[in-house]
């Protein structure tokens, strides 16, 4: 679209717990007994954040990127996915206005690892940690994630056209 120069997006995922991985979100390790169940390290927060990111400018979603049927993200770091779809962002001229995020989960409580997880994102963004919020809230044990069943994320970016 000729004169836009600012683009939104909105990212959603979801993977369950499971023994035997570790739990990353926003690229953190965060101690807990389980991690997230996925083809990659299925960082839910990352995942959610590359959606967004991929929305906002109408180039499809993660799964179109990085299919799970392809052995070459088996155990892939989600940093390296977020890398790769935000060089091709920002190789078409954009830069991140704001991200915006929310982490849904029950267990364990995120309160102490959310500054931890700015200052991660801030860095695959390479950008203000000001830029970047990460909330977390649980689901008052309702749901699969408030039976602490999976955890979820969701995310809104703003991108601006560089000049």
């Amino acid at each position: 679209m000729a004169g836009v120069a600012m683009r939104v997006g909105c990212g959603f995922d979801v993977h369950a717990l499971c023994e035997g991985r570790k739990l990353v979100l926003g690229g953190v390790e965060i101690p807990h007994d389980r991690g997230l169940l996925g083809h990659s390290d299925a960082d839910c927060l990352l995942h959610a954040i590359i959606d967004a990111l991929l929305g906002a400018l109408a180039l499809g979603d993660i799964g179109t990127w990085f299919p799970d049927s392809d052995e070459r993200y088996k155990d892939i770091a989600s940093t390296d996915l977020f890398n790769a779809v935000w060089k091709h962002v920002s190789e078409l001229g954009w830069e991140i206005v704001n991200c915006d995020t929310v982490v849904m989960a029950e267990k364990p409580k995120l309160k102490p690892h959310v500054e931890s997880i700015r200052l991660s994102l801030a860095k695959l963004f390479s950008c203000a940690v000001e830029q970047v919020s990460v909330k977390a809230t649980t689901f008052e044990k309702l749901g699969f994630v408030g039976q602490e069943k999976g955890i979820s994320a969701q995310a809104i970016v703003l991108l601006n056209k560089s000049t």
